[in-house]
């Protein structure tokens, strides 16, 4: 199965095979010596950038399947899936427990090049339109700059997740269509071609765009407060696991709108996307600059220092 899983994987993102290859080629296990382990901006920190938003994004989406499984059948056919816990119930009673992961590995895979591409690309274009803004204006327009940063990632992010979300959905959704990846995947394409795997790219553009550029925006913002004003020193003087804390918390406050389920489900899944995604930046010892300050030269202009 997981042979089957690797096949697709790499057929439809080969970028994930050259980024693996990059992270485990040019990155050894983290020594005692303290430090970076590369240049800020550099292959080697996108890469790894990457290879964090992979398992981000694989684990925790994988993790929620048999939700999102029901949650998909509730939206297709109301009428017998009446409720969450009837769902749960009415898959189980059909499909057995088992029944309740079926889709799991095109979500593992759709959501792990998604993930690759959400959060190896927001460090590209953060760092390429910081570069275009310059110092001072990067510092005045950061939430733009978070916000144009997100949404060019997420672009990207979509079309690599399109062809296994769409396969998902075909599993989840349409009984006795097909049971697992390797039966869905032909059978689509035989009868639609490659369209039927990009087709519903433009409602995930939609839905997917508006909210990762509210996640990554509110993420950096809230971090740059809970730093400023609650954190009793400065990042630089905080632990590796203080600074994980920080991510986590920071994770879940920037989501807090809508109903106390959802705040309660995405919250936790963006808080640990956020803090397995920090986790790796921690463990392969990546640079991670502070939370952006006023710059010198802006102080002056405003009249702020003597």
């Amino acid at each position: 199965c997981f042979a089957t899983m690797a096949h697709y994987l790499l057929i439809f993102c080969p970028m994930l095979h050259v980024t693996l290859h990059v992270a485990c080629c040019v990155c050894p296990l983290p020594s005692i010596t303290e430090g970076v382990s590369c240049d800020f901006g550099s292959t080697k920190y996108y890469a790894l950038c990457g290879f964090g938003g992979i398992l981000s994004c694989g684990i925790t989406h994988t993790a929620v399947v048999p939700l999102d499984l029901v949650k998909c059948r509730l939206q297709v056919n109301p009428d017998k899936y009446k409720s969450i816990g009837n769902g749960f119930a009415v898959t189980v009673r059909e499909d057995g427990v088992r029944g309740l992961a079926k889709g799991w590995a095109p979500t593992f895979i759709g959501y792990s090049m998604q993930g690759l591409c959400k959060f190896g690309f927001y460090e590209v274009f953060k760092i390429l339109y910081s570069d275009l803004l310059g110092e001072e204006n990067t510092y005045l327009w950061r939430t733009s700059l978070y916000l144009a940063a997100s949404a060019s990632a997420e672009f990207f992010a979509d079309i690599a997740l399109a062809p296994m979300e769409a396969v998902k959905v075909r599993i989840q959704t349409q009984p006795g269509y097909a049971n697992t990846l390797r039966q869905c995947v032909p059978k689509m394409y035989a009868e639609e071609g490659l369209w039927a795997f990009y087709k519903g790219v433009v409602p995930l553009w939609m839905r997917q765009i508006p909210y990762t550029m509210m996640k990554f925006a509110c993420f950096e913002r809230t971090v740059e407060m809970l730093y400023k004003y609650v954190v009793p020193k400065p990042r630089s003087e905080c632990s590796k696991a203080e600074q994980l804390v920080v991510t986590f918390v920071a994770g879940y406050i920037g989501v807090w709108k809508g109903l106390f389920a959802r705040i309660i489900m995405i919250g936790t899944l963006t808080a640990l996307q956020w803090f397995i995604y920090d986790s790796v930046k921690v463990y392969f010892r990546l640079p991670r600059p502070p939370p952006p300050e006023m710059p010198e030269s802006l102080k002056k202009k405003l009249g702020l220092t003597e």
